[in-house]
């Protein structure tokens, strides 16, 4: 799905209307999903490393998959987004939903955080531009430096707490109401699809804006 400007307004107006009766959602739901759907874990996942401006005052959140050729064509947008506005997180969530080969990719980016190149895998991972196998997959993260062969013994070693990231990656997508890849949070509104360059920095203002009204208004 494609995003123009025209619709990113639509979208704002519903997902600022949104945010306050999912809060409402979300609450009830902590005690059943131990805060898998709260604010904190969906923009703050320990597990997962923020890249852009790890300390930025805006969070955007992207849902992934790296089958997924509308993830791979928004990368370097979203990223030069970031890039231009210099106070973004950006915080990417795989979300496997084409199969075993993606599960394996998003399990071996995983895993090569113990070597702390975990931002070095996904941007290995998203920058293919042919069918992601396992083979595929390796290779990709031999020619970014990541030794291949401890990421697998790691992913094997951490298999039950990789899977229980991608679980809490899945529920999150699911109770967001994203019906497929990519899907975003920014900030505190949900933006499903591809975004322009243009509309990525609308958003991120746009965002930044109801952050500092929150805060204003005194809201976490």
């Amino acid at each position: 799905m494609h995003v123009t400007r025209r619709s990113l307004a639509k979208i704002s107006l519903s997902a600022a209307a949104l945010s306050g009766g999912a809060m409402t959602f979300l609450s009830r739901a902590l005690a059943d999903d131990e805060n898998v759907l709260s604010r904190d874990a969906i923009l703050r996942d320990p597990d997962i490393p923020a890249t852009g401006n790890p300390d930025g005052d805006v969070t955007v959140v992207e849902y992934l998959d790296y089958q997924c050729p509308y993830c791979r064509k928004v990368h370097p947008i979203l990223e030069q987004a970031a890039r231009e506005d210099g106070r973004t997180r950006l915080v990417y969530k795989n979300w496997p939903v084409f199969g075993e080969d993606s599960v394996y990719s998003a399990q071996m980016a995983l895993a090569a955080r113990e070597q702390g190149k975990y931002v070095q895998a996904h941007a290995a991972l998203i920058g293919l531009n042919t069918k992601v196998t396992a083979t595929v997959t390796d290779k990709a993260l031999a020619d970014a430096g990541i030794d291949v062969e401890r990421a697998k013994a790691e992913r094997v070693k951490n298999i039950q707490a990789i899977g229980a990231v991608l679980k809490r990656n899945h529920a999150q997508a699911e109770a967001l109401g994203l019906q497929g890849t990519p899907g975003f949070i920014i900030g505190k509104f949900r933006v499903p699809g591809v975004l322009s360059l243009e509309n990525f920095k609308l958003a991120i203002a746009d965002a930044r804006k109801a952050l500092a009204q929150d805060a204003k208004d005194g809201k976490k």
